[in-house]
């Protein structure tokens, strides 16, 4: 699969309001807590997903255990995957099937799954593979 284009993802970027991030840790120290804070920032929605901390409140909004559990009127539009590879074909299949409004898949840094970015695109989903929104924003969008 090829990645989108810079102006593709900083389109992306520019019109992605609400994010649901898979694999969000309270601990301040992991790479997806520091992404979750930096978006914050920036303007975006972030929505905590980690069964480990379901119910509890984290960025000022409660942590969901799934993708399934967020509330539709939440209006996810772009989901950011911090887990492994191999995790990320059910996650994108719940994704697909609980988020109407999704228009974008994301997977961190070393997170690649080709058939899981198979299925997102045959749904029309956009796919980012393997890059982190926190690099991107600051070098496309300033």
């Amino acid at each position: 699969m090829r990645n989108p284009s810079d102006p593709e993802i900083a389109e992306i970027l520019r019109s992605t309001r609400v994010i649901a991030l898979v694999g969000y840790s309270p601990n301040p120290n992991r790479p997806s807590n520091g992404v979750a804070r930096f978006l914050q920032r920036k303007g975006y929605r972030v929505i905590p997903v980690n069964p480990g901390i379901a119910g509890q409140s984290h960025l000022g909004e409660t942590v969901y255990p799934d993708l399934a559990a967020i509330p539709p009127e939440a209006m996810v539009d772009m989901v950011d995957i911090f887990r492994q590879s191999d995790a990320v074909p059910e996650i994108v299949d719940q994704a697909l099937l609980a988020l109407p409004q999704l228009r974008t898949v994301w997977t961190q840094l070393d997170v690649i799954n080709e058939a899981a970015a198979a299925t997102a695109l045959a749904a029309g989903k956009q796919v980012v593979m393997n890059r982190c929104p926190a690099i991107e924003y600051p070098r496309l969008i300033g």
